[in-house]
């Protein structure tokens, strides 16, 4: 449990259920490579009896249940001539039975992971889960029976709000993202990875905050050179791992990849409507149900316009990966994997190009963590609604402010955002821009609230006379973190 970093919340609900006095079970789900098993694993390690039997997606029912019953003799040591069962039923009535010989005191903990590979259409297995959970597990005030799957559309569905026998059934449900900047900082930091926090960003902008990604970061490297090794070379483990990830994910993930990269080139999203039509999906039963998946599976969230009567909501594209890869990987992917410039990266990490991209996957990673921006202005337990802006007449866009941040007391603030190399220097022309922006707000909006200019930028700015007259209050990059 010392090896674990962050996930506090989660590690406080995984002793709750295992300190329990009664029978619990958990459903744990989040996207391929978010740390899943090994949280379960690492937490469980030298706690009572830990029986795990994990699913494949290639194997046959036949090939599960040899694995289950190889995984059954191992921990009970009852191997002999037994011969391995011919159903899930039979499975779990060897576990029933196991588990009935163990001392009542003895915790046990059977983890199920990657449940949806287990409980294919045809084998049975959630019906003799149902049946083994109802009728004798959750009778034993030993056992915690956790599930864990990468498919959260199919764990959401097909556990959380099962309609069967299992329905009302579960203690918990936890569902694992990829972590926050803090926790990312910390996870290198745990592998001897020391980097500024602008640099830490600019690894997140391309892992995403994905565990496993960030642990390919090689140490003693700049962030320019881990982005060149995890992307840019013949080698590199990134390359190939945007389509394995929605197939893993998803039965038929071709339209959800439609989405995705329909989504990739729009900077503040696409209603509903729109993204269906840029995707070429019909609009409808089953297109909503992919956008669900999506927003499961932490892929796309939905994002309001502030200050809007029509509070028309689109959906933008937050997964870093994904964004990072349609961007910059997928259109030279050939190139890549011809190894014709070994130094790319390192060549486009200066250009302007990627200053601006930079930006606005900036702007991204603030909206995500808004609630570390609220605790720095010292509004952390104010209601808040956090969006962009963007005003406009026929069509044209006339005034953007990058994060509008609502504020129930009567405040809001309009966030300016900057990714630089340097502290940010205020011009006189940039300084009546942000004038303008603010009463272009204010009349289009007719807000009463009070207004405040609030610049976020990596290294803060320089308080020269057009700071001062334009910019009310300033955060860096180290509040993020």
């Amino acid at each position: 449990m010392g090896n674990i970093i962050g996930r506090r919340e989660e590690l406080e609900l995984l002793q709750r259920l295992y300190g329990s006095k009664q029978a619990e079970f958990l459903a744990i789900y989040g996207r391929r490579r978010v740390g899943k098993t090994y949280l379960v694993t690492e937490f469980f390690r030298n706690k009572g009896i830990f029986f795990e039997v994990t699913g494949s997606a290639t194997a046959t029912t036949k090939e599960q249940l040899l694995r289950f019953h190889h995984e059954l003799c191992g921990l009970f040591k009852k191997e002999g001539k037994i011969k391995p069962p011919k159903n899930w039923e039979e499975a779990f009535l060897r576990l029933k039975d196991a588990l009935d010989e163990i001392q009542n005191n003895q915790k046990i903990t059977i983890f199920f992971d990657e449940l949806p590979w287990l409980a294919s259409p045809k084998s049975r297995f959630l019906s003799a889960l149902e049946y083994f959970w109802n009728r004798h597990f959750s009778r034993m005030p030993q056992v915690l029976l956790i599930v864990s799957g990468s498919s959260a559309s199919w764990m959401i569905h097909q556990i959380l709000n099962h309609k069967g026998g299992l329905y009302g059934r579960l203690s918990a449900h936890l569902r694992l993202r990829p972590f926050s900047l803090s926790e990312a900082k910390q996870f290198l930091q745990s592998k001897g990875i020391a980097l500024t926090h602008k640099q830490i960003c600019e690894i997140y902008m391309v892992t995403g905050g994905v565990p496993k990604y960030l642990s390919l970061v090689k140490p003693a490297s700049s962030s320019a050179q881990c982005i060149q090794s995890l992307c840019f070379t013949p080698q590199s483990p990134l390359i190939g791992e945007f389509h394995k990830l929605f197939y893993s994910l998803f039965k038929h993930p071709e339209p959800h990849i439609e989405l995705i990269k329909a989504l990739a080139n729009k900077r503040h999203g696409m209603e509903s409507a729109e993204l269906f039509k840029a995707a070429k999906l019909h609009k409808g039963g089953r297109s909503s149900k992919i956008l669900r998946e999506l927003e499961e599976s932490d892929f796309i969230t939905l994002v309001n316009e502030v200050e809007k009567k029509s509070r028309a909501a689109k959906y933008i594209l937050s997964d870093e990966y994904s964004l990072f890869y349609l961007n910059w990987i997928d259109p030279i992917k050939s190139s890549i994997l011809r190894g014709d410039d070994s130094d790319y990266w390192i060549k486009q990490s200066g250009s302007s190009k990627w200053l601006i991209w930079a930006g606005l996957a900036f702007e991204s990673l603030c909206l995500k963590h808004v609630h570390k921006i609220k605790d720095a202005l010292k509004i952390g337990g104010v209601s808040t609604q956090a969006g962009y802006w963007k005003s406009t007449v026929q069509g044209k866009k006339r005034s953007e402010i990058d994060l509008v941040i609502d504020r129930a007391d009567q405040c809001i603030n309009l966030c300016e955002i900057k990714f630089c190399n340097a502290p940010y220097v205020v011009s006189t022309s940039y300084a009546h821009e942000l004038q303008s922006k603010k009463e272009a707000f204010r009349a289009k909006t007719r807000t009463k609230k009070a207004l405040f200019t609030t610049l976020i930028t990596p290294y803060g700015a320089t308080p020269n006379s057009a700071y001062l007259s334009a910019v009310d209050n300033q955060l860096v990059i180290d509040e993020l973190f």
